[in-house]
């Protein structure tokens, strides 16, 4: 990365949904001022390539093609079904997640670059964040902080309500706590606490019929009213997000504000670069 002082209009890199890719990452922000990113560092399960990540590290890669599978087809009962069967541990397994994670993210935080404006998605464990964050890679959610001279609001997470505890319980599927633990309403919350940004920085998107639609998995994926409400009432110059790995559209204009899918850096290895 530069060098020295950040300039009045840096060179900003955005990555969303790295999952894992480390090398890239090593990468990401050269020739840039400073790197976003916008959650999802973790590698849980690649559902393109289902022998690759921790839940195939640890139950093999039959596990994780059958896993990714079930739920291309949307077969979220079986999926649980099939974790009841192949888990005979739920509490063991759940602790192989967390010292697998921890195993992730020392990887992967000693290969980003400095300075790393981040924030945390759905798979993601921000719990552990203060491990390996510092000075030079720091964590942001439902904070605003300026580069450059532009205010970036960051939230992080998703608005996806939490699957109750005595349900997981109940199907014998591990407790693993990733970074979902927003309510809609919490979510909200955060959003509105931000006020007037000029780049809003989150993971999932607006919730945009086109932004939100996934064209291999078929189905519209988690997005936040929330945001879109404040990109209507605050028209920040960009919203920047990921999570959608095969959005039907990747930007669209709201008014004044460019709302921009930053990309599937997984699959790309590519960074997006923020124009002023």
């Amino acid at each position: 990365m530069r060098g020295g002082r950040l300039p009045e209009v840096p060179r900003i890199h955005v990555v969303s949904d790295v999952h894992g890719r480390a090398d890239a990452l090593a990468t990401a922000g050269d020739g840039a001022d400073a790197l976003v990113v916008c959650g999802d560092l973790l590698n849980y399960l690649d559902y393109a390539h289902p022998s690759e990540g921790i839940l195939a590290e640890l139950l093999g890669p039959e596990a994780g093609a059958e896993f990714a599978a079930l739920r291309k087809e949307h077969r979220f009962g079986a999926l649980r079904s099939a974790g009841a069967r192949l888990m005979d541990d739920p509490a063991a397994f759940a602790e192989a997640v967390v010292a697998a994670a921890r195993r992730q993210y020392a990887e992967l935080f000693d290969a980003m670059p400095v300075p790393a404006y981040c924030t945390y998605g759905n798979v993601d464990m921000p719990r552990l964040w203060p491990e390996y964050v510092d000075d030079k890679h720091r964590l942001y959610d439902a904070e605003v902080v300026e580069i450059g001279g532009w205010r970036f609001g960051f939230v992080g997470g998703w608005p996806r309500r939490p699957i109750p505890p005595e349900l997981l319980k109940a199907s014998k599927m591990p407790i693993v706590q990733f970074g979902a633990d927003s309510s809609p309403e919490e979510y909200a919350a955060k959003v509105e606490s931000l006020g007037p940004v000029d780049v809003l920085c989150s993971h999932v998107p607006p919730a945009v019929p086109e932004l939100r639609w996934d064209t291999v998995t078929r189905r519209p994926e988690v997005a936040s009213e929330a945001l879109l409400d404040y990109v209507r009432e605050y028209q920040p110059r960009y919203a920047l997000f990921g999570h959608v790995h095969q959005p039907l559209q990747r930007r669209l204009r709201i008014g004044k504000t460019e709302c921009v899918n930053v990309g599937h850096f997984r699959a790309t290895g590519k960074p997006f670069v923020l124009e002023w």
